[in-house]
């Protein structure tokens, strides 16, 4: 209940702004200034948002755990949608998601009010995994591979 309060009040917040400014400084004015935030909304998505993914297939390779890639790409996310709503308060908060020194921000503003993410961070290259061990019979160890076979349904139409 209190997230939908919150959107609520956001949403309310950002349409008297809106009316408000635009009241004051013309109607294509308004509509200039909405569309240019968008389109360069857009155009900051687009670069972080490949550089991003170069960051998180970086890290996938040297073995780690790309979490802060995986929440940065969420902030972008955010941040778009954010940015498609008519508004200026919208478009700010949007805007500041996709700014990397500004998102940082956001996210301390975010751990301070106790937001945190279901997230596992790992520092350093991924830990050595030993190969597993052979199967010794009778043995019940839960770390050697299972073998065996399956038989498909399908598998006497494919024979032909």
């Amino acid at each position: 209940m209190p997230i939908l309060l919150f959107i609520s009040l956001f949403t309310l917040l950002d349409f008297v702004l809106l009316f408000t400014v635009g009241s004051r400084i013309g109607l294509l004015a308004t509509l200039a200034l909405v569309l240019g935030t968008g389109f360069i909304g857009l155009h900051l998505i687009r670069k972080e948002g490949v550089s991003t993914l170069a960051r998180a297939r970086q890290r996938m390779q040297m073995g780690e755990i790309p979490s802060q890639e995986v929440l940065t790409g969420a902030t972008l996310i955010f941040g778009g949608a954010l940015l498609l709503a008519p508004g200026f308060l919208s478009d700010a908060l949007g805007i500041a998601c996709l700014l990397p020194s500004a998102r940082q921000l956001l996210l301390k503003l975010m751990a301070w009010l106790g937001v945190k993410a279901s997230l596992v961070t790992r520092q350093g290259p991924a830990p050595e995994r030993e190969p597993p061990h052979q199967h010794e019979p009778g043995s019940t160890s839960s770390e050697s591979p299972l073998e065996g076979d399956f038989i498909s349904k399908d598998e006497s139409s494919r024979r032909h």
